[in-house]
């Protein structure tokens, strides 16, 4: 692939970042103060335009209800739009609420389930007054012992939900389905990996799709194996993109393990993914909260370059061959090259600076923001000049 097709590719590639990962977050035990961090919707989809500004490559941003409800959808998609953003996933909150305890849409009981459907109603009702055609769902329903529930009573109750979801969903409007294998249940969860999400999908219809997030899956998982599969049966719908160390960590996108990264993005830049939604989904909990999404978006673009440069006739007579270490090799070539000048041609064709890191740093955004919101307690994160 020339080098013009390489930038081309590379042009059309967008990524959405959530609004939650602008905001204060924290870890189990305690929730550290960022200077400057976005206090409201605006606030939240003022930074993601920022972060757009700044890569060129970031035009959407995702929601979640309620952590952004608002009393006017209609205004919060012009302020979205006036700063050259349109919204993403609508992201309905199943979690947050006590009666939620026992699940929501596998609920034993019928008024919890009633509740939760509501809301999801909602939040395709809000989808269509923000533009978006996209309902991101993950469930937190599962079980911590055996004997608490009936696995095949839950499972039939999840369908159900999810088919009065679907019945409800307009034209043109899809529903991405998330799994995650443990966490906040210990002993089930309702759908705990690929597979279970695939069925139910798949039972649905074509406006559901499968929504793979890369830190949730046990240590060891083969996650490019699991999105070549989906792609190849139409059921890859998107991606919360993230990095674990141990398990849902939530880091910086291939923070911990860049090959992995690569090796999905590898199966992603075959084809076959033209309508896959390319998400990330991280907090930050002791770092800054745009550069850290900064730093995301790039390394998503790093891994995406490379995995572009793959030799893929060479690879397939490797393998036809059954040249297993030179295959490997092919692999390896393309993830050891260095393509910051090709990604720093790339932000040079649309406009922004070679490294918007960098950029973001030096120029002083985050003593703004933190004069114009308040300084939280962390008096010093800014002394870099962030």
């Amino acid at each position: 692939m020339n080098e013009d097709a390489l930038l081309e590719r590379l042009r059309r590639l967008e990524i959405e970042t959530p609004s939650w990962g602008y905001g204060n977050s924290g870890t189990r035990f305690h929730v550290f103060p960022w200077p400057g961090a976005a206090r409201d919707v605006h606030e939240r989809l003022a930074d993601a335009a920022l972060v757009h500004e700044l890569t060129g490559c970031c035009p959407s941003v995702a929601l979640h209800i309620p952590w952004d409800a608002t009393d006017d959808y209609t205004e919060l998609r012009g302020f979205a739009e006036d700063r050259g953003l349109r919204i993403g996933a609508i992201n309905p909150n199943l979690f947050g609420d006590d009666d939620y305890k026992l699940g929501s849409l596998a609920n034993p009981q019928a008024s919890v389930r009633a509740k939760a459907l509501d809301h999801i109603h909602e939040c395709i009702e809000i989808a269509g007054e923000v533009g978006s055609a996209t309902i991101s769902l993950w469930l937190a329903d599962g079980t911590n012992y055996p004997g608490q529930d009936d696995l095949r009573s839950r499972h039939r109750r999840l369908v159900e939900s999810l088919e009065e979801t679907y019945a409800a969903l307009p034209a043109g409007m899809r529903i991405l389905v998330e799994y995650k294998f443990f966490e906040p249940a210990f002993y089930s969860t309702d759908l705990p990996d690929w597979g279970t999400a695939a069925l139910v999908c798949r039972r649905l219809g074509p406006q559901a799709q499968v929504l793979v997030d890369t830190g949730h899956h046990p240590q060891g998982t083969n996650v490019e194996q699991i999105v070549a599969v989906l792609l190849t049966e139409g059921l890859l719908g998107g991606f919360h993109f993230n990095n674990r160390k141990y398990a849902d960590d939530d880091l910086i996108v291939g923070a911990i393990d860049p090959f992995e990264l690569f090796r999905i993005m590898r199966e992603i830049a075959r084809g076959g993914a033209e309508n896959v939604a390319f998400m990330i989904d991280q907090s930050h909990n002791v770092e800054g909260k745009i550069d850290a999404m900064i730093q995301s978006v790039a390394n998503i673009q790093t891994a995406y370059a490379k995995a572009l440069l793959v030799d893929e006739t060479l690879l397939e007579q490797a393998q036809l061959a059954g040249d297993v270490l030179g295959a490997h090799r092919v692999l390896v070539e393309a993830f050891e090259t260095d393509v910051r000048p090709l990604l720093g041609r790339l932000r040079e064709s649309i406009g922004v600076e070679a490294d918007p890191v960098e950029a973001f740093r030096r120029g002083g955004y985050g003593k703004r923001l933190a004069r114009e919101r308040g300084t939280a307690s962390v008096e010093s994160a800014y002394e870099t000049g962030a």
